[in-house]
């Protein structure tokens, strides 16, 4: 992706992504300070089960491979197994912050599957659907973005995946 663009060009590729897939969304400005999803859930008294992180996963041998993973933030994501398998590789880890800027052009504690690079594989925990409103990044710490839990299960490229994340 190159280098990570300004917040507001950041969120602008975000809301242009949401409103050409037709996505109905809600916008929440967020203190860059709460991003991260524990500070957030507490300080807007969002839930952690009504919460999605984004996590980005790099392959560690192998050919360089990417892949970002949907899961709400009350669970942990199965990087060593099914993420790994997922990808095809033979380790797998998160992302390091410098990745994550290169990969998505979004910051840590913003990153959203909406706006990323076409190509990118989306992998959406299964427990990650129903019409209740789920918050996750808006491409930027200052912003949070709320849709329905079942809309992340239907962007072109997302793949549904059991088993994906766990209960912590």
């Amino acid at each position: 992706m190159g280098d990570v663009l300004n917040a507001g060009e950041v969120e602008a590729r975000v809301r242009g992504s949401l409103d050409r897939l037709g996505i109905q969304y809600e916008e929440l400005a967020c203190d860059p300070d709460f991003a991260d999803t524990a500070a957030f859930c507490e300080r807007y008294e969002i839930a952690p089960a009504d919460s999605v992180n984004t996590i980005l996963v790099a392959s560690r041998r192998g050919p360089q491979r990417y892949a970002a993973c949907l899961l709400l933030a009350t669970t942990r994501l199965d990087v060593n197994k099914v993420v790994r398998r997922k990808m095809g590789v033979p380790k797998a880890s998160f992302a390091s912050d410098d990745e994550a800027r290169e990969v998505t052009g979004m910051l840590p504690g913003g990153v959203t599957p909406f706006g990323l690079a076409e190509g990118l594989p989306l992998l959406v925990d299964d427990a990650v659907r129903g019409e209740r409103t789920v918050w996750l990044g808006g491409g930027s710490r200052a912003l949070k973005i709320g849709v329905a839990a079942d809309a992340l299960r239907q962007l072109p490229g997302s793949e549904i995946v059991e088993g994906l994340a766990a209960n912590r």
